[in-house]
């Protein structure tokens, strides 16, 4: 597929913007990186996960206690990619190179590949946000997410089955999807094949053979084959439930647009940051267990218009994105709450499997 463009309209939206919020960490003399408190963060995070992954194989437990311990485990998981292994990925946990990349590999501790998910996330996602063909985060199997996308008959009932996709969308991702991107050189189905330097090959393989190693093998030499396999898929499933959601919530809900380019120009009309801001909601930012969570992801907004800023500093240009947009009246999309938001998304599935 060709690559598309944005028009240049709307210019004064965007350079007004950028200027306030240049202004903003001018004026306060601070870098738009992470800073001690995300630091802070995130040590109490791997702390916590580490903590519970020697306990679920060191400590004899109730059933009950391990399952739950397990779910407490997966989510944990999903915390240290919403907040260090994204903020690395985007350059934005530190202004040391070196933390950037060390906090980026996070990724691959966890199964992932950092390689692929920076060519899919970085380039494909954020330049071409909710683009079908292009940004690869809305094909999903199974799933119809917007109205261009083909209707089969199973669509009608993706408002029951949406929660085992994305429940078992972690998994799939480590065991499936990587090894498909890495023998077919896409990222998409639609993507141009692209040529994987060796240091990647070795570091892809090395990725895997530690994820098998440390999340399963060793717990299967500890406790057992039947209970880690219970344990690796109920954190699995926790993980994968949490990354998928955080995602739809703020691109997949009902008044998020889903852009297509004009068939001869290949241009789509609206200018770049008009359209992060048609095709991109915040939700839940005035909860600050959310936002801690989540690493500033319900603040979805201010991170697709500027990903290079931490997430630390989203509350502070949140206010300038919103007089910003009101100024020149484009539209800023924003849920109350978590559960609004969730609310929307369901509708939004439910018709589209319907429509």
């Amino acid at each position: 597929m060709s690559k598309i463009s944005f028009h240049s309209i709307n210019k004064p939206f965007a350079s007004t913007l950028r200027g306030r919020v240049n202004d903003y960490f001018k004026t306060h003399n601070i870098a738009n990186t992470g800073n001690r408190r995300l630091y802070i963060k995130s040590a109490i995070l791997v702390s916590t996960a580490s903590a519970l992954y020697i306990c679920l194989l060191a400590v004899s437990m109730p059933v009950w206690l391990s399952c739950l311990l397990c779910i407490l485990l997966g989510i944990n998981l999903a915390t240290i990619g919403f907040n260090i292994m994204h903020e690395g990925g985007h350059q934005s946990f530190s202004q040391k190179a070196w933390l950037n990349r060390l906090s980026a590999y996070s990724l691959n501790m966890l199964g992932g590949t950092i390689y692929f998910w920076k060519q899919k996330h970085n380039i494909s996602h954020h330049t071409y946000t909710n683009v079908d063909g292009l940004d690869h985060d809305i094909d999903i199997k199974f799933m119809r997410v917007h109205a261009d996308q083909p209707r089969r008959w199973f669509h009608r009932f993706q408002f029951v089955y949406w929660f085992v996709l994305y429940g078992i969308s972690y998994i799939a991702w480590v065991l499936f999807q990587d090894f498909e991107k890495y023998f077919t050189g896409r990222m998409g189905v639609k993507a141009d094949r692209k040529t994987m330097p060796l240091r990647e090959h070795v570091i892809f393989w090395g990725t895997k053979l530690s994820y098998f190693t440390i999340y399963l093998l060793i717990p299967v030499l500890t406790v057992g084959w039947l209970p880690a396999l219970a344990g690796w898929l109920i954190a699995g499933v926790s993980c994968g439930f949490c990354l998928a959601v955080v995602f739809q919530l703020a691109h997949v809900v009902e008044a998020t647009q889903f852009p297509t380019a004009d068939s001869d120009s290949g241009k789509i009309e609206q200018e770049w940051m008009v359209h992060q801001l048609s095709t991109t909601a915040n939700f839940s930012t005035r909860n600050k267990l959310v936002s801690w969570l989540l690493g500033g992801l319900n603040f979805q907004v201010e991170h697709h218009l500027f990903p290079r800023i931490s997430h630390v500093h989203y509350p502070a240009i949140n206010k300038l994105v919103k007089d910003t947009c009101r100024e020149f009246n484009v539209a800023y999309i924003e849920h109350r709450t978590m559960g609004h938001a969730f609310v929307s998304h369901l509708r939004h599935i439910y018709q589209l499997g319907k429509a």
